[in-house]
């Protein structure tokens, strides 16, 4: 490779990261002048990248072009891109398998072969259980994202009704993906299955975005979703780390919270006794229910009945 090909792919490199360059930072890099780091921009923009000049101190930001031009990427930024793209053909946005994995092959045609070699090792070595769960359309999704964005209200069909709500957050689980957004009608903050929406058009108008219910909206819609929508909602410390606990239950059914090193918190709900009275005598720890009420009864009146069933055997 000439100097002067290493030199534009050396200045393409520097340009694909999120700040602005001066001409004179551009030349020390390089070891150039000013004068050749202009020559190169030019090159740069005849090849189709859109190098912008920004106003003021003449600096240089790489933008968005009418078309995706080839991309530089280091060797843990190539491993990342060919793992996420193999982990999206079996994910859970719809219809993007076959579009996941042309892109992967046309990364791994260019990978070098320490790289090519890391990544077969993985897929080689690597079962993976296709998603059975939902899956979201992505026109659903970009299309939520961008009211999100924008700060539009979106209406939607939701559960046999319309919504009319403020958008605020995506909030995605490993399974599913939320929505996160101020329900109008009815005044208050709701969690929302994304792949049971569809959404109206247009959407409406813009509207100032309030405070978020909670800064830490993982937290948050783990709570909505395990506790909020069930007739009985358990507080129940658990005399393991929370580290521990969370490799047994799903965020989606219980939000951990840790109180020291060798214990936490779990929030769960069911609507039915008998069903939380099983599920935590499964955890394999040691507990205590605080709440609500109704559980701790239940359990005496049960550990009663199990005590009494295994009386006289040894």
């Amino acid at each position: 490779m000439s100097d002067a090909s290493a030199r534009l792919l050396r200045l393409l490199s520097l340009l694909q990261t999120p700040r602005d360059w001066t001409g004179a930072d551009l030349a020390e890099r390089l070891d150039v002048d000013v004068r050749t780091v202009r020559r190169d921009i030019d090159k740069l923009r005849g090849l189709g990248y859109p190098v912008h000049a920004t106003a003021g101190a003449a600096g240089y930001r790489l933008g968005a072009g009418a078309k995706l031009p080839p991309l530089l990427l280091d060797d843990d930024e190539a491993i990342a891109v060919a793992v996420g793209l193999r982990g999206a053909a079996t994910g859970t946005v719809a219809g993007i398998e076959d579009s996941s994995l042309r892109a992967l092959t046309k990364l791994e045609q260019v990978l070098p072969s320490r790289l090519r070699h890391r990544v077969n090792q993985l897929h080689t070595v690597t079962v993976t259980v296709p998603n059975a769960g939902p899956t979201v359309d992505p026109d659903t999704l970009t299309a939520v994202a961008r009211a999100c964005h924008d700060h539009h209200r979106l209406r939607f069909d939701y559960a046999s009704s319309v919504r009319t709500t403020e958008p605020h957050r995506l909030v995605h689980t490993g399974r599913y993906w939320y929505l996160v957004a101020w329900d109008l009608d009815r005044d208050a903050w709701r969690t929302f299955r994304v792949d049971r929406m569809s959404p109206r058009v247009p959407t409406g108008p813009r509207f100032t975005p309030r405070p978020l219910p909670d800064e830490d909206l993982a937290r948050y819609l783990t709570r909505g979703v395990s506790t909020a929508p069930y007739r009985y909602q358990a507080r129940i410390t658990l005399h393991v780390p929370a580290s521990v606990a969370a490799e047994r239950i799903a965020p989606t059914v219980g939000a951990i919270e840790a109180v020291d090193a060798e214990t936490c918190v779990v929030h769960t709900g069911s609507n039915s006794l008998d069903e939380l009275a099983v599920y935590i005598g499964l955890f394999g720890f040691r507990f205590t229910v605080h709440e609500p009420p109704e559980l701790v009864t239940h359990l005496r009146a049960l550990a009663a009945r199990l005590a009494e069933a295994v009386q006289g055997m040894r």
